[in-house]
C-alpha cells in the first residue's frame, strides 16, 4: 500500500488518542500502510496465516522509521525469567517463549539489570531451535561509557544471536556516551534500531527532550489505564517525530491486576472480547495510535497466551478507551 494519505491528527487528537482513524473498532486485513513522514504512525493490520492452530494472527503496527510490522503484544522478562541456575524453572521459561512464538508473538525485551533473564533467553532460544521469528530488543545499562560495548557483547553472548534487533539505553544512564555509540553500530549494520527508556514515570522531561533532539527508532515507558501521564506529552511527541513506543509495566508488575481481580469485568469488556482483566487493559494501551508494542512480563505459559489474546479481535476506539481508563481508575 502507498503513503498514508489522510491528514494529520491534531494534538488535542493525540493527546486524548483520538486520532479520526484509530476509532475503530475492529481492523480489518491489511490496513496499516506505512505512513510517510508527515503522518502519524500506521495502524494496526493483520499478519497473513494463522499464528497457531485455531486462533488468528495478531495484529501488527508498523515501526514508524522502517515501516516493518511487529505484533502489538510481546514479551518482557523483568523478574519472571530471573531464575538463576535452576534447571526446572530455565525449561519453565522456555515453555513461554514456546508459547508466544506460537501465539505469533516476536519483540522479546531484556536488560543487564534483569539478573539472570539474559541467559534464561538464550537458554530458550536455543531449545527452540533460534526462531527465524524473534525480534530481540536488549540495553545498555553501565555507568561507565567505555564499558558499554563489552556490556552489549556479553548480552549477544548471552542470548546466542548474531545482532541485536534493538538496542536501547536503559533508564537514560550515561546516555551522552551510549547513545552515540549506539547511533554509530546502527550506521554500521551492527544494530537495526536505537532507542532510550524509562519507567515508573520517571526522566520524562528529559525522555522528551532526546525525543525532539536525537535520531531514535524506539522510546519506551510506562504507560496503562492509570499510570497516563505519557498521553500529555510523550505520545504525541512519538507519533510527531515518528518513533515507535514500547509501552512497558503495563499491569505494574501485577499489582494492578491484583487489584482489579477483586471486580468482575464490565460489560465492555466482552464486547472487546476480553476474557479476563489482563486483556482489558493491554487492549487500552495497544489501541492508542502512537503505540506500537506492549511488553508484559510473564513466567506462566497461561499468561502468555492470554496476553497474545490482547493483539487479536476489536479493539477500543477513543470514546471506549476514555470509559476503560474511568472504570480502571475508579476500581483501584
Amino acid at each position: 500500500m502507498g503513503p498514508e494519505s489522510k491528514p494529520g491528527p491534531t494534538r488535542r487528537q493525540w493527546l486524548a488518542g483520538q486520532a479520526p482513524w484509530a476509532a475503530l473498532a475492529t481492523f480489518g486485513p491489511g490496513f496499516g500502510a506505512t505512513a510517510a513522514p508527515s503522518a502519524p504512525p500506521a495502524q494496526p493490520s493483520r499478519a497473513s496465516g494463522s499464528a497457531a492452530a485455531g486462533t488468528t494472527a495478531p495484529l501488527l503496527r508498523r515501526i514508524p522509521s522502517s515501516g516493518e510490522a511487529i505484533p502489538l503484544v510481546g514479551l518482557g522478562t523483568w523478574i519472571t525469567f530471573n531464575v538463576g541456575n535452576d534447571v526446572r524453572a530455565r525449561d519453565a521459561c522456555a515453555e513461554v517463549v514456546r508459547a508466544f512464538f506460537a501465539g505469533g508473538g516476536r519483540v522479546i525485551d531484556s536488560s543487564p539489570m534483569y539478573g539472570s533473564s539474559q541467559p534464561v533467553i538464550g537458554h530458550a532460544l536455543a531449545r527452540l531451535g533460534r526462531p527465524e521469528a524473534l525480534f530481540s530488543a536488549e540495553k545498555v545499562w553501565i555507568g561507565d561509557g567505555a564499558r558499554g560495548d563489552a556490556q552489549m557483547e556479553a548480552s549477544r553472548a548471552h542470548w546466542g544471536v548474531p545482532r541485536f534487533d534493538l538496542m536501547q539505553v536503559h533508564n537514560l544512564l550515561a546516555w551522552e556516551a551510549h547513545l552515540p555509540r549506539l547511533l554509530a553500530m546502527k550506521a554500521q549494520g551492527q544494530l537495526r534500531y536505537v532507542g532510550i527508556t524509562t519507567s515508573e514515570g520517571r526522566r520524562h522531561a528529559e525522555i522528551e527532550r532526546l525525543m525532539k533532539t536525537q535520531p531514535i527508532d524506539f522510546v519506551q515507558f510506562t504507560y496503562n489505564p492509570v499510570d497516563r501521564e505519557v498521553e500529555q506529552r510523550l505520545l504525541p511527541l512519538a507519533a510527531e517525530r515518528r518513533i515507535a513506543v514500547l509501552v512497558n509495566r503495563p499491569f505494574r508488575e501485577g499489582a494492578l491486576l491484583r487489584a482489579l481481580q477483586r471486580h468482575k469485568l464490565p460489560g465492555w469488556a466482552a464486547a472487546l472480547g476480553c476474557d479476563g482483566w489482563a486483556q482489558a487493559v493491554l487492549k487500552f494501551i495497544v489501541a492508542h495510535p502512537a503505540v506500537t508494542c506492549a511488553i508484559p512480563a510473564t513466567g506462566q505459559v497461561s499468561h502468555v497466551v492470554q496476553n497474545l489474546g490482547a493483539a487479536r479481535g476489536p479493539m477500543p476506539d477513543a470514546a471506549l478507551r476514555a470509559r476503560i481508563a474511568a472504570d480502571v481508575a475508579a476500581l483501584v
